[in-house]
């Protein structure tokens, strides 16, 4: 790249293929061109200059679909999704959003309404996995239909893994912050287990797929932390004071784990 755009060699080389250009100028390249308009340009002249071939194989396939085309009835135009939230953002994402900020509301409802649990809060028990469950959501492959094409892209990877997880937990904490207000739960006493799960479940994301890490912590946390605390009506010892020190421990283990595994996050197995 020279400059703003990219340079007549770099183009070239990449019209040519045959691996003369190193992974990452490739994916510089192709970053670049999403956004340059010029480049683009720059680049369909190298391609009918150097491959006429390739430009004379999408004249025909064009020729041919062009009539079609025209004798379609145009759909009704469908309300899109914004620019700006397609980065951070996935349409399927936002139902589990709501019910997961839903299931937060009840259980502030639940500890508010003097319900039995003992010592033992809902809003404190829910907290940590809330998120992972927006977390999994944002990078399922189940639950994406563009996921083949979403892991395919040039910004790919661990940067829009790392946007979407910001943008669950940029909707999340605030009612979770609302609810441990009303309920009188320290910040620190959710906050911190919250984001040690979150980045725990990105770190084994990478090595069994995103949602299946989700669905194995939230099933080892209600199995021995959340159930045995309600049973016995007692604040769960992983929730005291004294185990936040290790909460903050595990959310930096987690987070070196997905920064030095960051590569892990480009290959399809990681939508599973």
């Amino acid at each position: 790249m020279s400059g703003e755009h990219a340079s007549v060699r770099i183009i070239d080389a990449y019209v040519r293929g045959g691996g003369e250009l190193a992974a990452d100028e490739t994916w510089a390249l192709e970053a670049h061109l999403e956004a340059c308009h010029g480049c683009r340009e720059r680049l369909s002249a190298a391609v009918t200059a150097q491959q006429p071939a390739v430009t004379e194989l999408v004249d025909t396939v064009w020729s041919g679909l062009e009539p079609r085309l025209a004798a379609t009835a145009p759909r009704p135009r469908r309300r899109r999704w914004p620019v700006e939230l397609r980065a951070w953002l996935t349409p399927a994402m936002v139902p589990w959003l709501l019910m997961a900020a839903g299931v937060t509301l009840l259980a502030l409802l639940l500890d508010l309404s003097g319900a039995r649990f003992g010592e033992a809060s809902p809003v404190l028990l829910l907290s940590p996995v809330l998120p992972v469950l927006g977390v999994a959501a944002a990078w399922s492959r189940g639950l994406d239909p563009g996921y083949e094409l979403t892991a395919s892209t040039p910004r790919a990877g661990l940067h829009l893994v790392l946007r979407r997880t910001a943008s669950v937990l940029a909707v999340l904490v605030p009612v979770l912050l609302l609810a441990g207000w009303a309920t009188g739960v320290m910040v620190a006493h959710w906050l911190l287990p919250c984001l040690a799960f979150t980045t725990t479940t990105l770190a084994l994301g990478g090595l069994i797929g995103v949602t299946r890490a989700a669905v194995a912590l939230v099933a080892v946390w209600a199995a021995v932390i959340a159930a045995p605390a309600l049973a016995v009506g007692r604040e769960s010892f992983a929730l005291r004071t004294d185990g936040l020190p290790v909460w903050a421990l595990i959310a930096v283990l987690g987070t070196g784990v997905v920064i030095a595994r960051r590569g892990a996050y480009s290959v399809l197995g990681a939508h599973r």
